[in-house]
């Protein structure tokens, strides 16, 4: 998997999870960028991403996040993607 399948992922699980199919996402967005994405969504989506990527992800590793790129930097050092 290619770190733009992996973004491409993201983007429709946080599409999903915040129910807004037509929202601009980015790999500079953050939580706090996005009405809605609160931290009981934000959980959602890590839950979801964790189960999607079949990975596991540390207190330390989902504190260190700072944008949706960061997010899948991450998944790809987890899952050993291609860049």
């Amino acid at each position: 998997m290619t770190q733009a399948e992996i973004l491409d992922r993201m983007f429709r699980i946080i599409r999903s999870v915040l129910a807004m199919d037509t929202l601009a996402l980015s790999p500079e967005t953050a939580a706090r960028d996005v009405a809605g994405w609160d931290s009981l969504r934000h959980v959602k989506i890590i839950l979801k991403v964790e189960e999607q990527f079949a990975i596991q992800l540390s207190s330390r590793e989902i504190d260190g996040l700072r944008n949706i790129g960061d997010f899948v930097t991450l998944i790809g050092a987890k899952t050993g993607a291609a860049a």
